[in-house]
């Protein structure tokens, strides 16, 4: 592991819980030794940590900074992420799982990771069975980001449910967040990205004790704006963390241009 580094400062705050940096590596060294402060302080006090990942691009600089924290018994550590992709290969680079396991898990080493299996013969009975993990292991962090429509993992506007009685379902994919695979380099063409995903619904989400959300990027500022000045509604499926009473936004000058 690498020593933490100096805490970046925000060079603006929007209200409470979020926080402006100058540039993206900025937001994600500062929400990665926020993650882990917290981790640490958790710690102290019980014996496991259950956290869910977003994977995305906008997720890089952060978990470079979570991995490369200090003193973390991730041996404690339960590990979740919140979507993947029906129907790709196991192999397949642009699948989820696979994604978290190489940019953090595999450095990290946590006590057990759950992953959520787009392969399944059966997606609905995938879904039961995660859920059922989410129950035993009740959310303490959750590490999210924002799509480009608004969306939180795949719950994309017309499929997000602010009450929806499931915690994990299988969605078709808004052609807006199928783009914007194609936006992050994630995939060539809009052909090649799948058409469905498992994902953890809004209330899974929302049932997080704390919720960290990484938003970057050009790309973002439109659904950063919408997501802080909307009135809250699973149109903007995101505008739902402005009631999560410990929930943090962390924005680059670019994404949080529509805001300054």
């Amino acid at each position: 592991m690498t020593a933490d580094l100096t805490q970046p400062q925000p060079v603006r705050l929007l209200g409470q819980g979020v926080r402006v940096y100058a540039d993206r590596q900025s937001l994600g060294q500062a929400a990665g030794l926020d993650v882990a402060g917290r981790i640490r302080q958790l710690l102290a006090t019980q014996e496991q940590v259950t956290i869910v990942f977003a994977a995305a691009p906008s997720q890089n600089e952060f978990l470079d900074s979570l991995a490369g924290a200090r003193d973390l018994d991730w041996a404690r550590v339960v590990a979740f992420h919140m979507d993947e992709y029906v129907g790709l290969p196991p192999e397949a680079p642009q699948r989820f799982g696979n994604y978290l396991r190489q940019r953090i898990w595999d450095k990290v080493r946590p006590g057990c990771v759950h992953y959520l299996d787009g392969c399944a013969p059966d997606p609905e009975a995938e879904c039961v069975r995660y859920s059922d993990l989410l129950r035993i292991n009740p959310v303490d962090i959750v590490c999210a980001g924002i799509g480009e429509n608004g969306h939180l993992a795949f719950n994309d506007p017309g499929i997000a449910d602010f009450v929806d009685p499931q915690l994990v379902k299988v969605v078709p994919l808004a052609i807006e967040s199928r783009v914007q695979q194609v936006h992050d380099g994630c995939f060539a063409t809009l052909d090649d990205v799948p058409t469905h995903a498992l994902t953890l619904t809004v209330p899974a989400l929302m049932a997080g004790r704390w919720i960290y959300c990484m938003v970057p990027g050009p790309t973002k500022t439109a659904a950063v704006t919408a997501t802080l000045s909307s009135p809250i509604t699973p149109e903007v499926p995101a505008t739902i963390l402005r009631i999560h009473p410990r929930a943090a936004l962390y924005l680059d000058l670019d994404s949080a241009a529509g805001m300054l």
